[in-house]
């Protein structure tokens, strides 16, 4: 069975930093590009940054330089570096492949920003 499981978010204040990952199951997760994508509530579910299969690396404006994905294709695991962490990055976060999702969603995990 094909499945993300995400951990690692919290609650941490303006300008602190968290490190997501999530464990992928599956022969799919090295064939793919993947993607970390946030949904706040009462919003759209929205790209944040992608990590091709190779490692080269796209991120939405809004996190650029503060946000660092990356990716372990031996251990099907995907990682992303937050840091300088602001209230609007408050969210839940999800992976998935890119372009296209492939995995059910998961549950994800909720990262809130606030002092």
């Amino acid at each position: 069975q094909v499945q993300t499981v995400e951990s690692g978010g919290g609650l941490v204040q303006p300008g602190g930093s968290l490190r997501l990952s999530c464990a992928a199951s599956g022969s799919i997760f090295s064939i793919y590009a993947m993607g970390w994508y946030r949904q706040a509530p009462g919003k759209q579910r929205d790209l944040v940054a992608r990590v091709a299969s190779g490692g080269s690396t796209n991120y939405a404006d809004s996190v650029k330089g503060r946000f660092t994905i990356s990716r372990d294709n031996a251990n099907n695991t995907l990682y992303l570096q937050m840091n300088s962490l602001k209230p609007e990055d408050t969210a839940v976060y999800y992976c998935n492949t890119y372009p296209g999702v492939r995995y059910p969603w998961g549950q994800g995990t909720q990262v809130t920003v606030s002092s």
